[in-house]
């Protein structure tokens, strides 16, 4: 559970959400479907601008295998996806241990709401996020993500191969507890990187009504 709670934190929470998902340099294999492999979740304070949690969930696919194309993408290894917990249970992990049902949440563009619709109709497992917060300046596609290298890429919704983050210590206040090198991976950083441009951008405006 983060140090948070589960609750919506009045408004002043805000789930940052960034997802890696099984892919191909061309068409899949037969019979086998893009399903989500890691969960990235950053945790931003509102109010103070704050990035205060970054976690990393690791999800074991059912009908697909992670590709070397997929692991040259992200980082992420056959073995790894192997160890993680099925989809089902990392989306009630999402809503027990993180609030999802209940706090607000962003993501890059509408890559990772789109996968979720997908695979939670797919394998008949509820939808765990609450509303998604469209005023946040950056939740649609925006400049500050890096260029695709391929369609397959564009469309799986990652960058380029991210270089492995230093391992783990003290974070600077305010930027939450960095993860240990085993901890980080490509979902987890980027959601990091959108909740430190989230607490860098001014407030949205509201208009009034």
């Amino acid at each position: 559970m983060d140090r948070y709670g589960t609750g919506g934190g009045h408004g002043r929470l805000l789930n940052v959400i960034d997802v890696e998902a099984t892919c191909w340099a061309g068409q899949p294999p037969p019979g086998a479907v893009s399903e989500v492999v890691e969960i990235g979740l950053a945790v931003v304070d509102l109010v103070a601008r704050e990035r205060v949690e970054r976690h990393r969930v690791m999800v074991r696919p059912a009908r697909s295998r992670v590709s070397a194309f997929c692991t040259e993408l992200t980082g992420i290894t056959q073995a790894e996806a192997d160890a993680g917990m099925s989809f089902a249970d990392a989306c009630d992990t999402l809503v027990r241990l993180h609030g999802a049902a209940v706090r607000p949440w962003a993501s890059w563009g509408d890559y990772d709401r789109h996968q979720f619709v997908r695979q939670c109709a797919a394998d008949g497992v509820p939808y765990p996020f609450g509303r998604l917060d469209r005023t946040r300046p950056h939740q649609r596609q925006s400049g500050l993500r890096r260029r695709p290298r391929t369609a397959q890429a564009a469309r799986h919704g990652a960058g380029p191969r991210p270089r492995r983050a230093a391992a783990g210590g003290a974070a600077p206040p305010g930027r939450g507890r960095r993860l240990e090198h085993r901890e980080v991976g490509a979902g987890a950083r980027r959601a990091g990187r959108l909740a430190r441009a989230l607490t860098a951008a001014p407030p949205p405006r509201r208009d009034r009504c």
